[in-house]
């Protein structure tokens, strides 16, 4: 494991955070900004809900997000080897 791990305090839904890793202190507290608009946007569509089901649907929909990237991920990578094939792309 790295030496190099970063601390950085971030507000999500309103409770503070102590968030431990590698990345840069501003990638953390810009994905974590990320995150509390997610939870903050469900939560004016959903006023009734309390902070686990806003999480857990959060959480569902990002990883929707993810899930759909990865497949077009995969999607873009067959259509570059099969260019590659063709020879019109080195």
């Amino acid at each position: 494991m790295s030496e190099n791990k970063n601390r950085v305090t971030v507000v999500i839904n309103d409770q503070h955070y102590t968030i431990i890793g590698e990345d840069d202190p501003s990638h953390i507290r810009y994905v974590a900004g990320r995150v509390d608009e997610k939870i903050q946007a469900l939560g004016q569509l959903n006023a009734g809900l309390d902070t686990t089901r806003k999480s857990v649907l959060t959480a569902v929909n990002v990883m929707h997000e993810y899930v759909k990237l990865e497949e077009e991920n995969e999607k873009l990578k067959e259509e570059i080897k099969q260019l590659k094939n063709k020879g019109y792309l080195e």
